[in-house]
């Protein structure tokens, strides 16, 4: 019995490690394609266009009042021409509305709008008096979580595209553009969904919501999770968009057709991944409806995230990822070779179901089963030391190709010693994979218990270098 357990676990992991390969390759190759395509590109030429789609921002705030200035500040200096930005206040219990009030000069307006969507009640929609800020729109509702806060902004929303992002995120300038790009593009299928790279922003330095120079993070756990984001993105959502798999488009920004939103039902405020949810609804409508569609990946990055810098703060975010993919997948199982879906039915569902939220699991039991065999003193030991080696190999292997490559393409981190810190880290990586599947087994019982929430994941704030004080008016 013990015989077939390990040959099993070995064959899986073959199975698990080729398919990475593959999806890295296809990943490679597209890329390569993607920057020969737009090496050329003129992006001015959208700014300067009076054909130029317009498109809504919305940003939804709950006790950003440390800085939610730099955010409104950030998102309005954008660089797009026919854009405006609608931060939604749900409910905040601090003084993130008092601050934006004060500091942008708002009045409530009168403001007709259908809550084509259903949504917690909106208590009121507000413009600044100043000229200089009319691309401002700011709502004030009762609270009912992200979800809920960006169904608000969609009914209030005027615009054929919307734009929807995390308050607490850097934006890149020109992301707005990229975008905007394959919307434009495409002439035979409807594209309603555009996503890009989310980069992680502890440790850079951060001036008036604005990026000063881009650091490696000083702490561990957060440069683990730059190499998990390098994967994530690069080797897997670049390959997926291609194979027309993606069912997945960051919280953090995204770029939705918002006709197809509100068809589709928008946001789902009864799970934690409502990202994923969404798309995979929406890729749901359109296929059922026998309309021809595209969900795109742009492998440029586009936005800055802080990520958890501590065990607790990260193992609530994990577990919550889990539980929103096992109520995203358990929503839409109806997906899973179906043939009427297309390769995300036939391909790209069975990927998420066998090796997001499987192999994790599967993983444990392994564990489990080496730490028996070894108490029993029946390990196999030069079997196992030959699985560990080819695992951890392949490992280091496929996460420092992908440093390398993100390197060779957009060569973020500009001191060499970054890229090696990198490496060393992704040499240590396969030491903490117990943890990581501590984490998802975690989230399949909360998942089990029922737990709903996000719960509350503490963030240290962006840290900006401390400068001369100086006289404003107000912060543009």
């Amino acid at each position: 019995m013990g015989f077939i357990f390990a040959h099993l676990i070995f064959y899986l992991t073959l199975v698990l490690f080729g398919t990475y390969l593959l999806l890295g390759i296809h990943s490679a190759l597209a890329l390569r394609k993607y920057l020969r395509k737009n090496s050329y590109v003129n992006y001015n030429s959208l700014v300067l266009s009076p054909l130029s789609p317009r498109i809504t921002i919305i940003a939804p705030a709950f006790n950003e009042g440390k800085t939610i200035i730099d955010n409104v500040r950030t998102l309005l200096s954008l660089y797009y021409n026919n854009f405006e930005v609608i931060m939604v206040n749900d409910g905040s219990t601090d003084d993130t509305f008092e601050k934006i009030r004060e500091s942008y000069e708002l009045v409530r307006v009168n403001y007709y709008f259908d809550y084509r969507i259903p949504c917690e009640r909106i208590r009121g929609v507000y413009r600044s008096k100043d000229p200089a800020y009319n691309r401002l729109t700011v709502i004030d509702k009762n609270n009912g979580g992200k979800a809920d806060s960006l169904n608000a902004g969609i009914n209030i929303s005027r615009s054929n595209l919307i734009v929807t992002i995390d308050a607490d995120s850097i934006i890149e300038p020109d992301s707005i553009l990229k975008l905007v790009k394959p919307f434009l593009e495409e002439k035979e299928k409807k594209v309603i969904g555009t996503g890009g790279v989310i980069r992680i922003v502890n440790s850079c330095d951060i001036e008036r919501g604005h990026i000063r120079q881009i650091n490696l993070p000083k702490r561990f756990l957060p440069r683990l999770q730059v190499l998990d984001y390098t994967r994530a993105f690069l080797l897997g959502r670049m390959a997926w968009s291609h194979l027309d798999g993606l069912m997945l488009i960051s919280g953090a920004m995204g770029m939705f057709d918002r006709e197809t939103v509100i068809r589709a039902g928008g946001y789902n405020v009864k799970t934690v991944g409502e990202d994923m949810e969404l798309v995979l609804r929406m890729r749901r409508y359109m296929a059922e409806h026998d309309e021809k569609y595209e969900v795109t990946y742009i492998p440029d990055p586009l936005c800055w995230t802080e990520v958890p810098a501590d065990l607790k703060s990260m193992r609530k975010q994990r577990t919550r990822w889990t539980r929103g993919l096992i109520e995203s997948l358990w929503s839409h199982r109806k997906m899973l070779f179906n043939a009427n879906y297309g390769r995300l039915g036939l391909l790209g569902y069975p990927y998420w179901l066998l090796f997001e939220w499987a192999a994790p699991l599967i993983a444990f039991l392994g564990i489990i089963y080496t730490v028996y065999l070894t108490i029993a003193g029946a390990l196999n030991l030069p079997f196992f030391l030959l699985l560990f080696l080819f695992v951890y190999s392949f490992a280091v292997s496929l996460t420092t190709w992908a440093v390398l490559f993100e390197e060779i393409t957009f060569h973020k981190y500009r001191r060499k010693r970054d890229v090696l810190r990198l490496i060393g880290t992704a040499m240590l990586e396969p030491f903490f994979y117990p943890v990581h599947t501590y984490f998802a087994v975690r989230g399949n019982l909360e998942a089990l218990r029922g737990k709903k929430g996000w719960g509350k994941a503490e963030r240290s704030g962006f840290q900006e270098k401390k400068k001369p004080a100086r006289k404003e008016r107000v912060p543009a």
